[in-house]
């Protein structure tokens, strides 16, 4: 066995010498992409089924190394089971890993409705929806507005009421009045439309949560975690008003602070799909 190491000590040894800037090149990609691999499942599930899989893996590379024939033999047979049930587990990650290289790319811009809107219309929905909110929370009723942007949200409309009407301060307050049968669910905004209202949002894994959050913020977390929608959040216990994007949650804003969070991504030329 120490020889056998010895020999694989001094194969990496070669290897090392002879690398050129394309092997550099080619760790480096692979470097970068594990690390991301690790971002993406850090606080999750996956996390122990990750450690799991790196278990096998040393166990086929020991097995293969050292001539061991029947596990061997064991682990060739088992790797398209391996990769089968590693899809289905790793599904929700699969999907956000690459949703996020999708937004990272040009090509994801075919993703986005072809509807065309203007600034204007952006900076009306954030206006009415900021003024929705500020009278929400001074009632102490509760609101989730989501803001569509470059990832559809067609999905989660689907679960809801279809609205596909001008947005207005008072017909969102309309719809989360506590007796309105929409109150519950979530308004969907498009351009200066909102599209639907009373609609189901994911939410995020345990484990990833990491506070105590009532259903709304949860409801929001798991929406930008799952796509890069801004939602604003109006919290029925304290009337506090948050702003949540990619996972991360700004709270206790006022019409001001609602003001300086969101409207720069139109000011830059970004809008709510770029």
């Amino acid at each position: 066995m120490s020889q056998a190491i010895q020999q694989f000590y001094s194969q990496l040894v070669e290897v090392i010498h002879h690398l050129g800037w394309a092997e550099v090149i080619d760790v480096v990609v692979v470097a970068l992409v594990l690390y991301q691999v690790l971002r993406l499942l850090r606080g999750t599930q996956g996390t122990q089924v990750l450690v799991g899989l790196v278990l096998l893996a040393v166990v086929g590379v020991v097995a293969n190394q050292f001539n061991f024939v029947l596990l061997g033999w064991l682990f060739r047979n088992a790797t398209f089971f391996i990769v089968v049930a590693v899809i289905v587990m790793f599904q929700p990650e699969l999907r956000r890993a690459l949703d996020q290289v999708g937004r990272l790319s040009r090509i994801g811009q075919l993703g986005r409705p072809l509807s065309g809107y203007n600034p204007g219309q952006y900076n009306l929905a954030i206006s009415e929806a900021i003024r929705a909110a500020e009278r929400l929370s001074s009632k102490r009723q509760g609101a989730l507005i989501a803001f569509e942007r470059s990832v559809g949200l067609e999905d989660y409309a689907a679960t809801g009421v279809r609205i596909n009407g001008e947005i207005s301060a008072e017909v969102l307050q309309s719809i989360f009045y506590p007796n309105s049968p929409l109150h519950d669910g979530a308004v969907i905004v498009r351009g200066s439309k909102i599209i639907a209202a009373g609609c189901l949002l994911p939410l995020p894994e345990e484990g990833i949560v990491r506070e105590r959050l009532g259903t709304r913020h949860r409801a929001a977390l798991g929406l930008s975690l799952a796509s890069d929608a801004l939602i604003m959040v109006v919290s029925e216990e304290t009337g506090s008003i948050s702003v949540i994007e990619e996972g991360k949650i700004t709270r206790n804003l006022d019409g001001d602070g609602l003001r300086q969070r969101v409207s720069p991504k139109v000011a830059k030329g970004n809008g709510f799909f770029g």
